[in-house]
């Protein structure tokens, strides 16, 4: 249930219905806008009986929310949300935002020059991983806390604000002390604890689709995250697991606007793990773009053929350079720009 308030509402108007909330066992959330404050009740898994608030003072508007994710929906909040994470914004704007980088840190070399490459190439964001969950124990799990320090004097030396997953509590409380943004990966869309720990901080947080996810599982997953605190949260498709054999995953483009439609919160696609190899990447990034997206997650790597994780699928400088001039092409087709950082 949204309680919607009049723009003249005053702050003990407020705080009664936020009183009436609570006494009838559930939790309010205020979101105060530009011109007036709306309540979500929060903690009910039936519709809510609102007599106990009809009519009362500062009250103009009661919506029933049919939706089981409140926060993330757009019954809750109309208006495109806009993640601003350092120069970058997600969401709500005209501006397309690329984040690239190796999908692992492997040493200062690597992870620096490609940082330096992408600040001056078109790029938002740096990307790393210092905690890889892999499938197999034997493949490389990431640095870890030194891996951190290697993507923070990446940031140093380009001006890209950057981000890394987490795995668990303790790579997440390493994280909040070192990372622009958090990201929590396929494998752990669902996995509650973590999102609700993430959703304690005041970090960005980039919560990807699970592989075996529906639209309906990733936004419930956001709003673990949004009921904890933070409403700092962007959606990442990055493909599914079907029985198609043409990529290493099935992008559902459809998703795109799909999510649009019912959530505020910003998206984002990542073609790299969607499509598996490189030459396939630079088409179905087009194809995000052109359906909607806030921005993109590219694997970028120096020498892919060396790259210690998912070399196959990671771009050389080169590459890049193509898919960010074509990218362009298409935003300013739909009257969007590629943010870059300025110099």
């Amino acid at each position: 249930m949204l309680i919607v308030m009049r723009n003249d509402a005053s702050n003990e108007q407020i705080e009664n219905i936020e009183k009436i909330i609570k006494d009838m066992g559930f939790t309010p959330h205020p979101m105060p806008g530009s011109q007036r404050t709306a309540i979500c009740v929060l903690g009910n898994e039936k519709r809510v009986d609102s007599t106990p608030i009809e009519g009362q003072p500062g009250v103009i508007e009661i919506i029933h929310v049919s939706q089981p994710y409140k926060l993330v929906g757009r019954e809750f909040r109309q208006n495109d949300s806009v993640v601003e994470i350092g120069p970058v914004k997600f969401g709500g704007g005209n501006d397309i935002a690329i984040i690239a980088g190796p999908c692992a840190v492997e040493n200062r070399e690597q992870i620096v020059s490609t940082a330096v490459f992408l600040a001056g190439n078109g790029t938002g964001m740096l990307r790393g991983g210092a905690f890889k969950p892999r499938t197999s124990p034997y493949a490389f799990q990431g640095l870890g806390k030194e891996g951190l320090e290697l993507l923070a004097a990446a940031r140093e030396a380009s001006g890209l604000p950057f981000v890394t997953e987490v795995i668990d509590e303790m790579s997440l409380e390493l994280c909040v002390e070192y990372a622009d943004m958090l990201q929590i990966g396929a494998r752990n869309m669902q996995n509650f604890s973590l999102l609700k720990m993430a959703g304690q901080t005041n970090k960005p947080v980039m919560l990807k689709r699970g592989m075996s996810a529906t639209v309906k599982d990733l936004l419930m997953s956001a709003e673990y995250i949004m009921s904890e605190g933070n409403e700092k949260v962007v959606l990442c498709e990055r493909g599914i697991r079907t029985f198609s054999d043409a990529s290493r995953n099935t992008l559902d483009l459809c998703a795109i606007p799909f999510i649009k439609s019912q959530s505020h919160l910003p998206v984002i696609v990542d073609p790299s793990h969607a499509m598996g190899v490189w030459d396939m990447i630079i088409p179905i990034a087009r194809a995000a773009v052109a359906a909607g997206a806030d921005g993109l997650m590219v694997e970028v790597h120096p020498n892919p053929r060396e790259a210690r994780s998912d070399g196959p699928q990671s771009l050389t400088f080169d590459v890049y350079a193509k898919l960010v001039a074509e990218i362009k092409a298409i935003a300013a087709a739909m009257g969007k720009n590629i943010f870059e950082l300025k110099k």
